[in-house]
């Protein structure tokens, strides 16, 4: 009995030791910037994807819907966002499973990602993303952020990678809670503009939700 544990604890050491980790990213795409406007959420990045210091793609969607009410944009590692989309596809089909006529709002996907990049950061393996997941659930908008060791913080308007440095002081000059669509739509892509002519892995190829 103790030979055989033996043997199975020396095969899960094996299969651990054979498994690569992302020791760092490798294609990386850059700035998300979100707001709150009025009736709603908006949320904007480029579509460039970066291989070290080559844009490599020009074609990246980065920002993706999570259930009926919520935006998911992230910037980071491309395929560590793909496999956190795994994990909300699981998610989210598990909660339509329950068939109860409720569905998960965006302050509860948001509370998920916190946990998932927590629990991977603790293990030493964390995934290489800062994530803004923002939606709006029975007439209340909900807008916060998360980065890959977890920290976590919900705002009027967030955002991600030179984002932070760059397109932040501009929303807090202009940002206001009656901003209608058109204005918010403006305001975002004053941003967007700053950050092509400042961020070197920015593009002029934007998506906006």
């Amino acid at each position: 009995m103790e030979s055989n544990q033996s043997n199975q604890h020396n095969s899960l050491l094996a299969s651990e030791a054979d498994s690569q980790r992302t020791l760092y990213p490798y294609v990386t795409g850059t700035s998300v910037v979100a707001i709150k406007y009025k009736d709603g959420i908006l949320m904007a990045s480029d579509m460039g994807g970066s291989y070290g210091s080559t844009l490599r793609y020009k074609s990246v969607e980065r920002i993706k819907p999570v259930g009926k009410h919520s935006l998911l944009g992230a910037s980071g590692e491309i395929s560590d966002f793909q496999e956190i989309l795994r994990y909300l596809d699981e998610l989210i089909l598990y909660d339509n499973m329950w068939d109860d006529g409720n569905s998960l709002g965006p302050k509860e996907v948001h509370s998920y990602l916190t946990r998932v990049m927590y629990n991977r950061r603790n293990k030493f393996n964390p995934l290489w993303n800062s994530l803004i997941l923002g939606g709006v659930k029975n007439g209340h908008k909900y807008l916060g952020m998360v980065s890959m060791i977890g920290v976590n913080f919900e705002d009027d308007h967030v955002a991600t990678g030179f984002g932070n440095h760059l397109a932040r002081p501009i929303l807090r000059d202009e940002w206001h809670e009656n901003l209608s669509f058109e204005d918010g739509v403006k305001l975002l892509e004053k941003c967007m503009r700053v950050l092509l002519y400042r961020d070197r892995s920015a593009i002029n190829k934007l998506q906006n939700n």
